[in-house]
This record gives structure tokens, C-alpha cells and sequence, in this order.
């Protein structure tokens, strides 16, 4: 039963919408933006982080949140430039990330995505089609703006099967999507092409690219830096250890929940991914 339930908690994150809980305060939510260099801004609200490219011919944003905050987020981009939005580009499907979609593509925005994220947006009946990517790409693929484009990578099997990491242009910035939750238990949906291996191996592959001054715009949480990232595969490796250790001495899902992780990573729950819930996750 404990292992269903955190099937369907799991499926409603995935899909996304926004609990009532949280549409009920939609009116309540501030846009806050947080310049990283002289184009590139980090938008924060509710849901996954938005990055944002002021490019010479239009804007580029990353990530939407939800759909009742668009009005919000337009008029937060538009205190930083005069220049239409062009392009979004979703890291993954989750709703926290595309639920906004929507009123942005009704304007004309294109919708850039990889092609699994199409799929599962498609697939999914409470998704605005309206909202769906326009734009699909494999393994790669450079998005233009002016006379720069941003990068864009897919790695596959981490989060889910449709990580995109964004690299910005002329400016030492990346969005690392939901390969990133800063000082928290990851979510890792196994029900949508997630696995912790590849989870970590994705997260060490951008590391190797990236400099110590690199700023990291994460899915969830403070801008960060490299050293952060570094701590939450570190956690990871080290509570699957922990968790692996239990299952080869013959525990139970349930018993190795009871029997709790070391107390160093309490302070890693948070409201959508507790402890146990992270155990049942490496345990898997």
C-alpha cells in the first residue's frame, strides 16, 4: 500500500498540476528576478526555477511554472527587457515546469523541448495541448538568438527521460533542470524513465564540464555553484550505500524505511521527498 501511494504521489508530481493547496495562493506568489550576467536572469516563484536570455532579437526563457502564474511571470520579463519572448525551452515534463506552456505558446512563443517530453505531455489528458513543444530535437541542439544561441543537452535516464541542461551564451550559466534540487532529496521518477545511476552519472558528466565559478541555475532551490552540486551526488552515493547495505542483510522495503537513514541526512526532507520516500526510491 505504502509503495502505491507513493506511486500516485509520484504520478501527480509528474503530471504536475498544481494542488489546490497551491492554486488557492496563486494570487499570493512574487516573481523575484536575480540578475547572473549582463543577458542572463534567474526567475523564481512556484514550481521549477525560470531562466531567462535577453538576446538582441527576443527573449529566451527556460521552464514555466504554472499556467495561473504566466500573467506574473510576462510581466516580470518584461521589467528586464522590451524584447518579445521568442522561445521556451522545458527542461523535462513535470507540471511545476510546463503547466505554464500554455498561455505562453497562445502568444507565439515556440515551445522547445526534448522529444520525450512531447510524448508524455501528449499522452497526458489534463495537459493544455495548446502547450505542447513545437520544437523536438534527439541529442542536441543550439537554439539561436541574435548572434548567439544557447545550448542545449540531453541526458537520458536521470530525473526522467527527458533532461535538457542549457548552457547560456557568453555567460559562464547553466540550467541544470531537475538534476538539481539544492540540500534536499532528489525526486527521481522511475515511473517516467528516472533511475539513480544514471542520475548520478548525468550530474557528473555536466560537473566535468563546468568550473568552479560556474553559476547553476538548480530545478529547485538558491543559485548554486559547483561545490553543491558535488554535495548532493555525494548524498546520494552515500544513502545508497546505506540503503543497499540493509537490503543485503536481508531488510524489507518497509523494514529499512523503519530502520531510517544516518542522522547526518535528516535535514535532507522536505515536503514532496522525505526520508522515506527517498529510501523507497534508492530501495527500488
Amino acid at each position: 500500500m505504502r509503495g502505491l501511494k507513493f506511486g500516485l504521489i509520484s504520478l501527480l508530481f509528474c503530471f504536475g498540476m498544481a494542488s489546490a493547496h497551491a492554486q488557492a495562493n496563486m494570487d499570493d506568489v512574487e516573481i523575484k528576478a536575480t540578475q547572473l550576467s549582463d543577458r542572463v536572469y534567474m526567475l523564481t516563484g512556484m514550481g521549477g526555477n525560470i531562466g531567462v536570455y535577453v538576446g538582441e532579437d527576443g527573449v529566451v526563457m527556460v521552464d514555466a511554472q504554472y499556467k495561473g502564474l504566466a500573467d506574473k511571470i510576462m510581466a516580470a520579463i518584461a521589467e528586464l527587457s522590451d524584447q518579445p519572448i521568442k522561445s521556451l525551452i522545458n527542461t523535462h515534463f513535470h507540471g511545476d515546469h510546463t503547466d505554464g506552456n500554455a498561455p505562453f505558446a497562445r502568444k507565439g512563443v515556440r515551445v522547445i523541448a526534448h522529444e520525450n517530453v512531447k510524448t508524455r505531455l501528449a499522452a497526458n489528458e489534463k495537459f493544455d495541448q495548446d502547450g505542447l513543444p513545437t520544437v523536438t530535437f534527439d541529442n542536441r541542439l543550439e537554439v539561436a538568438s541574435g548572434a548567439a544561441s544557447l545550448k542545449l543537452q540531453h541526458y537520458p535516464a536521470g530525473h526522467t527521460d527527458g533532461d535538457v541542461v542549457v548552457w547560456f551564451p557568453n555567460a559562464n550559466v547553466i540550467h541544470a533542470g531537475d538534476l538539481f534540487f539544492v540540500d534536499r532529496f532528489p525526486f527521481i521518477d522511475l515511473n517516467a524513465g528516472g533511475n539513480v545511476q544514471g542520475y548520478i552519472d548525468n550530474v557528473r558528466a555536466v560537473i566535468d564540464s563546468i568550473d568552479g565559478e560556474t553559476q547553476i541555475i538548480p530545478g529547485h532551490g538558491t543559485l548554486s555553484k559547483r561545490s553543491d552540486w558535488l554535495r548532493l551526488v555525494h548524498m546520494i552515493e552515500a544513502t545508497r550505500e546505506e540503503v543497499m547495505t540493509m537490503k543485503e542483510q536481508g531488510l524489507t522495503e518497509d523494514q529499512a524505511v523503519e530502520q531510517g537513514l544516518s542522522a547526518q541526512w535528516k535535514d535532507w526532507s522536505w515536503s514532496f521527498i522525505n526520508e522515506e520516500r527517498w529510501i523507497r526510491t534508492l530501495y527500488k
